[in-house]
Protein backbone atom coordinates (compact mmCIF):
# COMPACT_ATOMS: atom_id res chain seq x y z
CA UNK A 1 0.00 0.00 0.00
CA UNK A 2 1.27 3.66 -0.58
CA UNK A 3 1.17 5.98 1.73
CA UNK A 4 -1.76 7.46 -0.20
CA UNK A 5 -3.85 4.16 -0.18
CA UNK A 6 -3.04 4.58 3.48
CA UNK A 7 -4.59 8.09 4.20
CA UNK A 8 -7.65 7.02 2.10
CA UNK A 9 -8.48 3.76 3.97
CA UNK A 10 -8.15 5.37 7.37
CA UNK A 11 -10.60 8.25 5.83
CA UNK A 12 -13.01 5.60 5.26
CA UNK A 13 -12.61 4.08 8.91
CA UNK A 14 -13.35 7.76 10.55
CA UNK A 15 -16.41 7.96 7.58
CA UNK A 16 -17.59 4.54 9.62
CA UNK A 17 -18.94 7.21 12.41
CA UNK A 18 -20.95 9.02 9.43
CA UNK A 19 -24.95 7.90 9.61
CA UNK A 20 -24.44 7.61 5.73
CA UNK A 21 -21.80 5.51 5.47
CA UNK A 22 -22.32 2.64 3.26
CA UNK A 23 -18.36 1.10 4.10
CA UNK A 24 -18.33 -1.98 5.88
CA UNK A 25 -15.78 -2.47 8.97
CA UNK A 26 -14.72 -5.41 7.44
CA UNK A 27 -13.17 -4.47 4.81
CA UNK A 28 -10.74 -1.40 6.08
CA UNK A 29 -9.90 -3.59 9.95
CA UNK A 30 -8.21 -6.80 9.92
CA UNK A 31 -10.10 -9.94 11.63
CA UNK A 32 -7.50 -8.92 14.66
CA UNK A 33 -7.88 -5.40 15.07
CA UNK A 34 -7.03 -3.15 18.33
CA UNK A 35 -8.57 0.11 18.94
CA UNK A 36 -6.81 1.88 22.09
CA UNK A 37 -9.26 4.48 23.33
CA UNK A 38 -7.88 7.80 25.48
CA UNK A 39 -10.59 7.44 27.14
CA UNK A 40 -12.91 4.77 26.55
CA UNK A 41 -16.71 6.91 26.41
CA UNK A 42 -16.93 5.00 29.62
CA UNK A 43 -13.75 5.97 31.52
CA UNK A 44 -10.39 4.70 32.16
CA UNK A 45 -7.93 3.62 29.07
CA UNK A 46 -9.11 0.55 27.45
CA UNK A 47 -8.54 -1.16 24.31
CA UNK A 48 -11.58 -3.13 22.67
CA UNK A 49 -11.52 -5.15 19.91
CA UNK A 50 -13.57 -4.93 16.60
CA UNK A 51 -16.73 -6.61 17.95
CA UNK A 52 -16.41 -4.11 20.58
CA UNK A 53 -15.59 -1.22 18.31
CA UNK A 54 -18.33 -1.86 15.88
CA UNK A 55 -21.04 -1.85 19.12
CA UNK A 56 -19.93 1.52 19.86
CA UNK A 57 -19.86 3.06 16.77
CA UNK A 58 -23.89 1.50 16.21
CA UNK A 59 -24.85 2.84 19.30
CA UNK A 60 -23.48 6.33 18.88
CA UNK A 61 -24.66 6.27 15.51
CA UNK A 62 -28.02 5.44 17.40
CA UNK A 63 -28.27 8.04 19.66
CA UNK A 64 -26.22 11.18 17.95
CA UNK A 65 -27.51 11.41 14.41
CA UNK A 66 -27.01 12.42 11.81
CA UNK A 67 -23.61 12.32 12.91
CA UNK A 68 -20.73 13.43 10.18
CA UNK A 69 -17.09 12.72 10.05
CA UNK A 70 -14.67 15.94 8.52
CA UNK A 71 -10.92 15.36 8.47
CA UNK A 72 -9.23 18.20 9.31
CA UNK A 73 -5.28 16.83 8.49
CA UNK A 74 -3.66 13.54 8.21
CA UNK A 75 0.33 13.06 8.60
CA UNK A 76 1.37 9.73 6.87
CA UNK A 77 5.30 7.74 7.85
CA UNK A 78 6.19 3.82 7.20
CA UNK A 79 2.96 2.04 8.24
CA UNK A 80 0.94 4.73 10.25
CA UNK A 81 -1.10 7.29 9.74
CA UNK A 82 -2.26 10.40 11.85
CA UNK A 83 -5.61 11.91 11.55
CA UNK A 84 -7.20 14.93 13.19
CA UNK A 85 -10.74 15.03 12.93
CA UNK A 86 -13.58 16.15 13.99
CA UNK A 87 -17.14 15.18 14.41
CA UNK A 88 -20.60 16.96 14.34
CA UNK A 89 -24.41 14.90 15.35
CA UNK A 90 -27.15 16.10 16.88
CA UNK A 91 -28.27 14.21 20.18
CA UNK A 92 -31.41 12.64 19.01
CA UNK A 93 -31.02 9.51 21.94
CA UNK A 94 -30.44 8.60 25.38
CA UNK A 95 -26.87 8.23 25.35
CA UNK A 96 -24.61 7.90 29.36
CA UNK A 97 -28.12 8.59 30.85
CA UNK A 98 -28.26 11.94 28.80
CA UNK A 99 -32.01 12.54 27.63
CA UNK A 100 -32.09 12.96 24.02
CA UNK A 101 -31.26 16.94 23.54
CA UNK A 102 -32.05 18.05 19.57
CA UNK A 103 -28.62 19.43 20.42
CA UNK A 104 -25.77 19.45 17.57
CA UNK A 105 -22.24 18.83 19.30
CA UNK A 106 -19.27 19.32 17.69
CA UNK A 107 -15.75 17.51 19.25
CA UNK A 108 -12.33 16.87 17.74
CA UNK A 109 -9.54 14.49 18.15
CA UNK A 110 -6.32 12.34 16.20
CA UNK A 111 -6.42 8.66 15.86
CA UNK A 112 -2.81 7.06 15.12
CA UNK A 113 -3.33 3.97 12.50
CA UNK A 114 -1.13 1.11 11.83
CA UNK A 115 -1.40 -1.10 9.12
CA UNK A 116 -0.46 -4.08 7.94
CA UNK A 117 -1.81 -6.92 4.55
CA UNK A 118 -3.97 -3.59 3.22
CA UNK A 119 -5.85 -3.09 6.11
CA UNK A 120 -5.80 -1.25 9.83
CA UNK A 121 -5.00 -3.48 12.45
CA UNK A 122 -4.22 -1.18 15.51
CA UNK A 123 -5.66 2.40 16.46
CA UNK A 124 -4.79 4.33 18.98
CA UNK A 125 -7.83 7.13 19.68
CA UNK A 126 -6.98 10.50 21.55
CA UNK A 127 -10.48 12.88 21.26
CA UNK A 128 -11.72 15.90 23.41
CA UNK A 129 -14.39 13.88 26.11
CA UNK A 130 -14.65 17.12 27.63
CA UNK A 131 -16.38 19.15 24.71
CA UNK A 132 -18.19 15.78 23.77
CA UNK A 133 -19.77 15.95 27.65
CA UNK A 134 -20.82 19.48 27.60
CA UNK A 135 -22.43 18.57 24.39
CA UNK A 136 -24.64 16.64 25.90
CA UNK A 137 -24.84 18.55 29.24
CA UNK A 138 -23.16 16.10 31.36
CA UNK A 139 -20.55 19.16 32.28
CA UNK A 140 -20.60 22.93 32.59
Amino acid sequence: MTLDDMKALARRANGLWGSDSTDKAEDIFAADYVNHQESHIEGEVEAIDLKQWKALVANHIANLSPASTRILMQVAEGDLVATRWAFTATHTGTFMGAAPSGKTITWTGVQIDRFADGKIVESWVDWDKYSFFQGLGLVA
